[in-house]
């Protein structure tokens, strides 16, 4: 049995990766246009009824967008959307049409207004539910009313320990590619 070190928060943090990325889908209704904001922080919460919990910053452009419609997409990217991810967490849908800059195409959603993400691994159309502060981040809890998968299904991108995005092997072993 290992010993067990008292270490700061940063570092023992660093042992969750590899990480699940995630893109959320909002409409800017001032810019009349969907935003994306690239996740670190996406979980479910329930099976019945089917919900899915985001985490935004407070600071965030999407923040006010979700808050405001109630409702927003949540997509798992695939391995090869990881400049596009990249590219929607470095900037800021205040200035730019995200969809248009990173390559990322939209579908039309079914049941909400914000469109989904052709070639991810999973959509997933939410309905706010709750809301709740949490520090630094506001965290949203989505009643799932509407699922979509790629098919065929695509390797799932993943932040890897050193910061790096990629695939992460079916078999667990670690980092693929890249």
């Amino acid at each position: 049995m290992g010993d067990m070190l008292e270490v700061d928060y940063e570092r023992a943090i660093a042992a969750k990766y590899p990480e699940p990325v995630a893109l959320a889908v909002s409409m800017d209704r001032v810019a009349n246009r969907p935003n994306i904001i690239t996740l670190g922080w996406a979980m479910c919460t329930s099976h019945s009824p089917p919900m899915l919990a985001i985490s935004v910053g407070h600071t965030r452009h999407s923040l006010k967008n979700i808050s405001d419609a109630g409702e927003f997409v949540l997509a798992f990217p695939s391995a090869a959307q990881a400049e596009a991810a990249l590219f929607c967490g470095a900037s800021s849908g205040r200035d730019v049409d995200k969809f248009a800059e990173s390559g990322l195409e939209p579908l039309p959603a079914l049941k909400v207004e914000p469109p989904l993400v052709a070639d991810a691994c999973a959509n997933f159309e939410c309905t706010v539910v709750d809301a709740c502060e949490s520090g630094d981040h506001r965290i949203f809890i989505g009643r799932v009313v509407a699922s979509h998968m790629c098919v065929p299904m695509r390797p799932r991108l993943y932040t890897l320990p050193q910061g790096d995005l990629g695939p992460v092997s079916w078999r667990g072993a670690g980092a693929v590619g890249r």
